[in-house]
């Protein structure tokens, strides 16, 4: 998979992207990750992308031609067959969910653009982007920490870049779990500060601890997100 992020600040990835898992996703040839400095596509002899908007208005709007033309780059030197996925992180997009990365994560190619100041014109999207996605409802400074969340969400999906495929199989939000919560884990020591593991954990009875997890994870739901129980488990 190859997921290329197009951004005003390539530099603000190099930390996160080179520990961790995503690390070591790229040093295995898992993934490849290309950051691509929007910068370059610009037409202004000072490299200016961005200009204020038409109507009038507060700040500053990403243009339209320099946004293209780093998406047809990328796509004129993709190796991929199918035409690379087009994701713009905006405030304005979708909320995205486990179901949002399963969906990404099996694509060949993803073009992350990185929104900026006021937004991007609209233009762009309506010729470009596939899907606006949103981390939450909140306005963050620029679009390179939702899409360095979006990219980790994605990588740790591919299979391999684990070292157990079967952990995110038991995620938080998985279809697995109905969509709910993951319980409580443990693990040593087997008391702390008077706290023991539940005894169910250590009896070696499989179906016994399936059944503590599954109920576990309702009522972990119930706690913390009973917005997830919403048509439970009818639904799934």
């Amino acid at each position: 998979m190859k997921i290329s992020i197009i951004t005003l600040f390539p530099e603000m990835f190099e930390g996160p992207f080179q520990h961790s898992i995503v690390g070591r996703a790229q040093t295995s040839n898992l993934v490849e990750i290309e950051l691509v400095q929007l910068r370059e596509f610009s037409t202004d002899k000072r490299g200016r992308v961005d200009d204020t908007p038409y109507g009038g208005g507060p700040g500053m709007v990403l243009q339209a031609p320099p946004l293209a033309a780093a998406v047809d780059s990328v796509a004129e030197n993709s190796e991929a067959e199918s035409k690379p996925h087009v994701v713009l992180m905006s405030a304005q997009g979708e909320k995205v969910t486990h179901r949002t990365l399963e969906l990404l994560s099996s694509h060949e190619s993803v073009v992350i653009v990185c929104g900026h100041y006021e937004g991007v014109d609209q233009r762009f999207i309506e010729t470009r982007v596939d899907e606006e996605l949103s981390i939450g409802d909140f306005v963050m400074t620029g679009g390179e920490i939702p899409a360095m969340a979006l990219t980790d969400g994605m990588v740790r999906l591919i299979p391999g870049v684990l070292g157990d495929d079967q952990s995110a199989v038991t995620d938080s939000h998985s279809p697995e779990l109905g969509g709910l919560l993951e319980g409580p884990v443990y693990t040593r020591p087997l008391d702390f500060e008077g706290l023991p593991v539940p005894d169910v954990l250590l009896k070696g009875d499989h179906g016994k601890i399936e059944s503590w997890r599954k109920t576990q994870s309702i009522k972990k739901t119930e706690q913390l997100r009973p917005d997830l129980l919403d048509g439970w488990p009818e639904q799934r």
